[in-house]
């Protein structure tokens, strides 16, 4: 793998010059790319190595741009354990970003609440997770890239979890705080899923996201993550979920989680 990362992030380098910040958006937020001063947009299908999104909502594009004075790189799209990639593809993105220089990764997604507080279009600041897809980091471990048993302890930056809390109270945006269970999905959770996520300790439920903190971890890189609560499983009033759903409550969210983002970013030293 560390040749291929390599490789990789050779024919990036063209594009990127001294990046700070790598930022993977989820289902339905490519717009936050209208706040970057866009340098370079470069297709997946373009970069050696790189999977391809196959998700409606994930533009499958690398955006090389400036916001806030700080050099990012940003994923339109990420790749999912249930598009049928391994753990190692889905996570190559991060391995690129770290070796292109990237310090701070910024995580959003889409999720469905668990929570009964909850409700559509809340955005919730990600402080824990639990993993219930394999871990990216079986197999051998390469010293070059980190150590053998990572801590998972603070995963999510406390400092730059205090900082959204700060921007989202000067601008009057509503946040929750809470932890997101990771599932490979691709099929929606069943109502008994959803009461033992919740019962577990799970604020949230979504299809991602966790493979890639992991790794961040991993690579020694501070992270910080949000969720659009983009649909919330109440027992006694039992509805369907479909993707279209999803979107439309990330809609919702999508103007205010941007918001968080670009003032964040400036904040990151």
């Amino acid at each position: 793998m560390l040749d291929k990362i390599k490789e990789t992030a050779e024919y990036l380098s063209q594009y990127a010059t001294q990046c700070e910040v790598g930022i993977i958006l989820g289902s339905g937020l490519n717009n936050f790319v209208d706040n970057l001063k866009i340098e370079h947009s470069i297709p997946y299908s373009e970069i050696p190595h790189f999977p391809q999104s196959t998700v409606k909502g994930h533009k499958g594009m690398l955006i090389f741009g400036e916001i806030s004075n700080k050099k990012v790189i940003c994923m339109q799209g990420r790749f999912h354990y249930y598009e049928g990639y391994t753990m190692q593809e889905v996570t190559f993105p991060i391995r690129v970003m770290k070796a292109l220089g990237v310090h701070t990764l910024i995580v959003t997604n889409a999720s469905g609440g668990v929570n009964p507080n909850y409700n559509v279009g809340d955005i919730m600041l990600i402080k824990d997770h639990i993993n219930l897809m394999p871990n990216p980091l079986i197999g051998r471990n390469d010293e070059t890239l980190g150590v053998r048993f990572p801590s998972m302890t603070n995963i999510y930056n406390p400092t730059l979890r205090q900082y959204a809390k700060e921007i989202a109270e000067k601008n009057n945006i509503k946040l929750q705080e809470g932890v997101y269970v990771g599932t490979t999905g691709p099929s929606f959770e069943t109502p008994a899923e959803y009461k033992f996520f919740r019962t577990i300790g799970g604020d949230t439920v979504g299809m991602s996201t966790v493979p890639e903190v992991i790794v961040a971890s991993h690579s020694q890189m501070q992270v910080f993550g949000m969720s659009v609560i983009s649909n919330v499983f109440r027992e006694e009033v039992q509805e369907e979920c479909t993707h279209e759903e999803v979107l439309e409550g990330v809609a919702k969210a999508g103007d205010k989680m941007n918001v968080i983002v670009q003032e964040l970013i400036s904040r990151i030293s």
